[in-house]
Order: structure tokens, then C-alpha cells, then sequence
């Protein structure tokens, strides 16, 4: 018996430390299809907070899904290809507008001005948009909020497109540095890290932000589809209470201390380019701190929208905006 004992008693140890190893596995985590318009420095609070796991103490897993435009984004959150979409709120006014039931509304707003930047082929260091007059513009997308904003600024300056500059809206948002780099526009507006690589490349060079020429804008926001925002609020929370996690975080560390945190994000983009955007980024006050969308800022938008020629009726605030995630994550996260 005494024999039978020690060998149960190994047995049962043996059991009880391979049960100790399996008890603690972390819960399983709820997957979050994220689709964004593109994948760039100028949503650096994103990345941070899936880099230092801000999703995951929330219990979520995040795929993110390039989806290379607002257009593409919209179908892809309307179709149910995505959980939340991360794009400009000018779609989200679009298919609310179209009547459906099931329409997007906007609980999260990251970025707070246009994060574009106008490229020229050669360095100009003492550049002015009069010198847009009779040239040529590669804008993106007709509709899309970079284009509207582009031709918004340059209106702003006492030019008009179509008449004085040539915006041209037939190259895909995606494939404009390319474009540019053979032979097309004698400008182009781009995101970073893309006007940066075209500079460091000697194909480009930016002489203007347009995100400091146009000013505040609700620029980009995340999304979900109504049955989703009634059906999951859980699921809204938990996200939202990531973004801002991600959003102290980068106020609170420094360019060089983001850069490392967003390096697997752009594992391309070398670590000294890395800290001059994001100094440029913040520079130019490009993230929303508490992640409200204001009333004021949609109207605004939605003035460019009808500058542009693209809104005949506007959205209500109150149906396609909610800031209720927002509020409490600001109420629950300590600084």
C-alpha cells in the first residue's frame, strides 16, 4: 500500500502542476475585424494601443485589415466583412443619407485635422498655393475627404479647381505615389509614411500640410453599423476603452518611445524617420484627446463636403454621432 501511495501521490502532483499550467491560460479573446483607410503614422494611437496590448487587457484581438480607402471601408462594415471601420465620418453621412435602416454611426473620433501633406517633384522651401495655379494635383478619390479638403485649402487661397489648378480624382487613393513617382501631376497629396519614403528616395518633396491649412476637422473616426452599437455596446466599450488607452499613452511618452512602440507596424520605415513624423504629426496637433466628436466639428465637415459639391442634404448629428463610449472611457481611465 505504502508502495501504491508515493506512486499515486507522484501521479496526482504531476496532475495537479499540469492543471496549474492550463488553469491560468488567459480567457479566450473576442476577435475585432478592424478595417482602416489606409495604414499610416497619422493614426500612431491605433497602433500604440495594439503594440502595448491595450486591446488585449480589454479581452479583445484586433485584425486589422488595410482597406485602402473610405469607399472600400464602408462596404466592408455594411456587408459585415468588418466589425468597426475606421475612416472618415463623410461615409458614414453618405449612407445615412441613402435612407438605410442599418446605417453607420460614429462613436470614436482619433484624428482631429487632415493628415495629407502636398509633395512637389522638387524642394521648394519657399512655397505658396499660387504657384498651384495652372499645375496639376493628384487629390484622390472625388468625395473622399482627403480630396475635399484638398480643394477646400486650395479655395481658401483665392484659387479655384477646375479653373486655376487641375485636381485630378481619377487615381485611386492607394496607388497616388505611384502614380506621381512616373510622370503623372506636377503635385500630389499624400499620407506618411509615403511622402516621407518619396522624399528620402529623391522622388518628392513636401512643401505644405494641409491638415494645418484646414484646420479642425472630425478627420477620422471609427464606425460601427447601428445593430451593432445596440446589439454589442460591450463590444463598443472595450474597443473604445483601448483607442484611449492608446491615446494617454502617446501623450504621456516621447516621439522616440512611440516610434519604438509603433516599429512593428512599419517595419520598413528606418527608427529616425519614424520619430520625425510622429514630431510632425503631433506638431501640428493631429490626435483628438478625448475622442468626442463635436457637433461643430461634423458641421464643419460637412461645410467642405457641400463647398465641394458633394452633399445636398446634411446628416443629423444626433443620428449617425453617439460620444456615450467615449464619456465613460474618459470617466473610467485615469490619466
Amino acid at each position: 500500500m505504502s508502495k501504491l501511495f508515493k506512486i499515486l501521490f507522484v501521479v496526482l502532483t504531476i496532475l495537479l502542476i499540469c492543471l496549474s499550467l492550463t488553469g491560468c491560460k488567459k480567457e479566450e479573446l473576442r476577435k475585432v475585424r478592424l478595417i482602416e483607410v489606409t495604414h499610416s503614422l497619422f493614426y500612431t494611437p491605433q497602433y500604440v494601443a495594439i503594440t502595448e496590448g491595450f486591446f488585449e487587457e480589454e479581452g479583445l484581438k484586433i485584425e486589422l485589415i488595410n482597406g485602402k480607402g473610405a469607399d472600400k471601408c464602408m462596404t466592408a462594415l455594411l456587408s459585415g466583412e468588418a466589425d468597426i471601420a475606421f475612416m472618415g465620418p463623410e461615409a458614414s453621412v453618405y449612407v445615412y443619407n441613402q435612407g438605410r435602416e442599418d446605417y453607420a454611426i460614429n462613436f470614436a473620433q482619433l484624428t482631429q485635422r487632415d493628415g495629407s501633406f502636398l509633395v512637389a517633384r522638387e524642394p521648394d522651401p519657399d512655397f505658396n498655393f499660387e504657384k498651384l495655379r495652372g499645375k496639376e494635383v493628384l487629390g484622390g478619390r472625388k468625395g473622399g475627404m482627403p480630396e475635399m479638403t484638398l480643394e477646400y485649402v486650395i479655395k481658401k487661397h483665392g484659387l479655384m479647381p477646375g479653373e486655376d489648378v487641375n485636381v485630378r480624382t481619377d487615381v485611386q487613393f492607394d496607388v497616388l505615389a505611384g502614380a506621381f513617382v512616373g510622370g503623372e501631376g506636377d503635385y500630389v497629396s499624400l499620407f506618411e509614411p509615403v511622402a516621407a519614403t518619396l522624399e528620402k528616395e529623391g522622388k518628392g518633396y513636401v512643401v505644405a500640410s494641409i491638415g494645418k491649412e484646414a484646420g479642425y476637422i472630425p478627420y477620422t473616426c471609427y464606425s460601427t453599423t447601428k445593430s451593432i452599437i445596440e446589439n454589442e455596446p460591450e463590444l463598443v466599450q472595450k474597443f473604445t476603452n483601448a483607442i484611449y488607452k492608446g491615446m494617454l499613452w502617446t501623450q504621456s511618452h516621447s516621439a522616440e518611445e512611440i516610434a519604438k512602440s509603433v516599429k512593428p507596424q512599419f517595419p520598413d520605415t528606418e527608427d529616425e524617420v519614424l520619430v520625425t513624423l510622429i514630431n510632425r504629426y503631433r506638431e501640428q496637433d493631429s490626435w483628438k484627446p478625448d475622442l468626442i466628436i463635436t457637433e461643430e466639428g461634423l458641421n464643419h465637415m460637412m461645410d467642405i463636403m457641400e463647398l465641394a459639391g458633394e452633399l445636398e442634404k446634411r446628416a443629423d448629428y444626433n443620428s449617425i454621432v453617439t460620444t456615450k463610449f467615449a464619456q465613460v472611457a474618459m470617466k473610467n481611465i485615469k490619466k
